[in-house]
């Protein structure tokens, strides 16, 4: 049995999934920057178009914010 197409679609899987969650902290990162270093009420706005979150998912990034240490205060 010959599977070194399903060992390099795995391995593929896992770096990508790696680069994802990498960008995806990223992400929030700096939309939390940009949110805490403003006091522009459109703020979130322009969040929520540059990524394409809706104002709950926003909401509830300043909310984890707050708990997760991974994230800036």
């Amino acid at each position: 049995m010959d599977t070194a197409k399903l060992e390099l679609a795995a391995k593929r899987h896992r770096e990508a999934e790696e680069i994802y969650n990498a960008a995806a902290a990223d992400l929030k990162t700096e939309a939390l920057a940009l949110l805490r270093d403003t006091d522009d009420p459109d703020a979130p706005a322009t969040v929520a178009r540059i990524t394409g979150w809706n104002a709950e998912e926003i909401d509830r990034l300043r909310s984890t914010a707050e708990t997760d240490p991974d994230l800036p205060h």
